[in-house]
């Protein structure tokens, strides 16, 4: 309906205008800007294949006229080219821009979209090697717990009763180790075990770097107490984080690690010189991960670049050893 419409007063603007040319200058100048308005909202609203309906529409009576007077028939063309032409092309770079800046919209859209699920994939990639660490942890005071329950089965001065209690817990603990052990095949990709070696302190992990060629400096600063298992762990991932990507983003640089424990707290931060190409990303995947271990231990979590250098500082409760 609305084509129909444009068409419509585009078509009665150019014939009236092509009549009145001389008897009516005044109207004719009115309607000169009916078509340009017309011809803009055209350009506009109306598809492309619309254009050559338009043009045939307007340019007949501007040919008509041209034949019965040459003359002004080509001051009607020049008019035509400033009056409708040129006010069509203003109103077909508006659409374009229009539906360029629409794609835009929707193309960020997406990007944010993808960026939202790689953040969840993370988070939940995060949560399954922290329930890989609880596996190793109860895993082994189940373990503890099926030894000693065998040690009171086998008791000599034990009566029966508490003999088969002794069975049953030791089985018990036998079965719940065997299901955490099948939880953990499922939540590990392929079934695979962790990349590092089981039980690596900080300090082996920093003579490791080294022996790899990296420079690195270690300082521990306050009292060395037993740490929590996942809290221990949660301190090497976040060590073996900044080490790789300072090996990757500053080759070469010296990196500082620095591990402080302070009454219920352990801070572990991690800092190197900005390399060539640049710090890592903030909100890359590995320190994305990282933040998420560290926030459902209780933790705070920080990574960005400062005064020359790139930081990565968690602070964690100790826990329980």
């Amino acid at each position: 309906m609305r084509n129909g419409a444009i068409l419509v007063a585009i078509a009665a603007g150019a014939l009236v205008n092509g009549m009145a040319m001389e008897a009516l200058p005044l109207w004719r100048q009115l309607l000169f800007g009916v078509l340009a308005v017309a011809a803009y909202l055209h350009g506009r609203h109306l598809p492309v294949r619309w254009t050559w309906q338009l043009f045939a529409v307007v340019a007949a009576p501007w040919a008509l006229y041209t034949v019965f007077d040459f003359a002004e028939g080509i001051g009607a063309l020049l008019a035509l080219g400033v009056f409708v032409v040129l006010p069509w092309l203003a109103g077909r770079f508006r659409r374009q821009q229009a539906e360029l800046v629409e794609v835009g919209r929707a193309r960020v859209h997406q990007m944010e979209r993808e960026q939202e699920l790689l953040a969840e994939r993370v988070r939940l990639q995060e949560r399954a090697r922290i329930a890989a660490d609880m596996h190793d942890s109860l895993g082994h005071e189940l373990a503890l717990i099926a030894l000693r329950a065998g040690a009171l089965e086998l008791a000599a001065d034990m009566n029966e009763r508490n003999r088969e209690a002794a069975a049953d817990l030791r089985a018990s603990a036998v079965t719940a180790t065997d299901r955490l052990r099948r939880t953990l095949t499922v939540l590990r990709p392929g079934g695979s075990a962790p990349v590092e070696p089981a039980n690596e302190t900080v300090e082996a992990l920093v003579e490791r770097a080294r022996d790899a060629g990296m420079a690195i400096g270690f300082q521990r600063v306050g009292e060395s107490r037993p740490l929590g298992t996942l809290v221990e762990r949660a301190v090497h991932r976040v060590v073996q984080e900044a080490l790789t990507n300072a090996a990757r983003h500053a080759p070469g640089a010296a990196v500082e690690v620095r591990m402080e424990q302070d009454g219920d707290t352990v801070a572990v931060t991690v800092s190197n010189p900005l390399g060539p190409g640049g710090a890592a990303s903030p909100d890359g995947s590995g320190l994305s991960g990282l933040r998420e271990r560290v926030r459902l231990l209780g933790g705070i979590f920080h990574a960005g670049a400062g005064r020359g250098g790139f930081t990565v500082t968690a602070r964690l409760p100790r826990g329980e050893a």
